[in-house]
Order: C-alpha cells, then structure tokens, then sequence
C-alpha cells in the first residue's frame, strides 16, 4: 500500500463566467487527477454542465469526473434553533457523502478537487466539510484552497458600482438575517445573498436603492437596479418568471443609500 498522502485542492470557481477563473485555478486544476462533483438533481443540470465546460476549456486533461447527489436539505425551517439543526444534520450527511467519495474514488499519491461556485470561504461549507471529515480519522488527506471571484464581487462588476463608501463598512448577511441588519447606524452599505423569500420587500421608502443580480456570469444572467421602491415589484416578477423557467434562481443584491447619499 502507498504511503502517499491524498491531496486536496478547493478551488473557487466564481459565479459561472469561464473567463472569471483565476490563473491560480487553472493552475490547480490541471494538476488534478479526479474532480469530485455534487450534483444538485435535474433541476439544477446547469451548474454541472458548467463546470464541465470549464474543464473542457481549461484542462487538457487527463482527469476523471466523479458525480455524487448532493443529500436533501430541509429548507422549511425559519426559527434559528431549526434552521441550525436543519443546516448540521444535512453538512453531517454531506460529510458521509464526500469521505466516501476520497476514499473510494481517490487514491494516495492523487490529488483530487472541489471547484466550489464563487469563493470557498463565503457561505460555502465545503471547507467545514472537509475539516469534520479530517477530525473522524477514518481517512487522511492534505487540502489547499484557491480562492475566486465571489458573486458579491460579480455584482459589483456588473453594475459598475463600488462596494463600500469611502470610510464606511460594508454588512454580508443571508437574507434570513437581513432585519437584524437595517436600519443600522454604522454604514449604509448591505449585501444580501441566500434570500430565497425576498426579504427586501420589507423595506421601504427612506431613498434605499438595490442592486441585484441573478445567475451572474452565466448566459443566463439578469440584471436591475434603482430606487427599491420603484424597481421591488419588478424583480419580485422576473425573479418568479426565471425561478420557473429555470427550477432554480441563485441570486444576490447589494442595499445602499441613493447616489446623492453622502459619503462617510
């Protein structure tokens, strides 16, 4: 038996765009030997397909591919306490899914990958992953992390705008959290992902401006801004009408004070 370690990279693939990869990702994918996908059902073929079309354009190869369903979550939980325990038990069985995964389909001396969308270090949790499964002892390995191009910063591009103000901070919250957020007293800035209910249509009036954003970086992508007064009933329509043509919408938005707000 080879006394070799395992080797894992994480590499951040950004939110779609091939082009949006870094040379540091390609770099670490073409020295991969198996890459290691979840799928998220038929739903959500594109995203697979996606990452297929990176390798195709970015890996001479040769590589393997190895796919593995993604274990249900239960998103019916709202109350902290449920949501919490809905989250552990499904990265509990995505763990299980993932050691299999290394230890079946890699072998010591290979190097395998995770291409993760955006940058791994923002509300993913294949890095808590890949550290629960080192602390079972039931198979080594070694891990790097590439970063990437996170669809906070795809929006930002996208819209031509700066993130923060000038002195002023800048709040990433999941849309669940966002009333915990606003109204705040130490910045104007509010970056919202993982709002499967809309949680902007709560607010209201006081010169707030949104910019969102949806499949940022894919053929697919959707753009909108202006005064969210204006504009809320308008996403909330084409978020529906994309959501139902596609089976799934990834989505993000930024919440600031109008243009003529002064700077901090």
């Amino acid at each position: 038996m080879s006394n070799e370690a395992r080797r894992l990279t994480v590499i951040g693939i950004g939110s779609g765009d091939p082009d949006q990869l870094t040379l540091a990702a390609v770099k670490a994918m073409r020295r991969t030997d198996v890459f290691f996908v979840l799928g998220k059902g038929r739903e959500k073929d594109t995203l697979t397909r996606l990452r297929r079309d990176m390798l195709a354009e970015h890996v001479p190869g040769p590589y393997r591919v190895v796919e593995a369903e993604d274990p249900w979550r239960d998103r019916s939980q709202d109350e902290p306490s449920g949501y919490a325990e809905a989250v552990h038990d499904w990265r509990r069985r995505r763990a299980d899914v993932c050691e299999r995964l290394i230890r079946e389909e890699l072998a010591p001396g290979e190097r395998g990958a995770f291409l993760v969308w955006g940058d791994p270090s923002l509300y993913d949790s294949t890095l808590a992953i890949l550290e629960d499964i080192r602390a079972r002892g039931e198979v080594t390995f070694e891990y790097e992390v590439i970063p990437g191009i996170s669809s906070v910063s795809a929006l930002a591009a996208r819209h031509r705008i700066n993130l923060n103000r000038v002195g002023r901070p800048i709040h990433i919250t999941p849309g669940r959290r966002l009333s915990e957020i606003l109204p705040n007293d130490d910045g104007d800035v509010v970056v919202v992902m993982l709002d499967a209910h809309e949680s902007f249509r709560h607010l209201a009036g006081g010169g707030v401006w949104i910019y969102w954003g949806a499949y940022l970086g894919t053929p697919d992508e959707i753009l909108i801004a202006g005064p969210l007064d204006e504009v809320s009933d308008r996403i909330r329509q084409v978020r529906a009408e994309a959501r139902a043509a596609h089976g799934w919408i990834m989505d993000t938005y930024l919440l600031r004070l109008g243009p003529d707000a002064v700077d901090g």
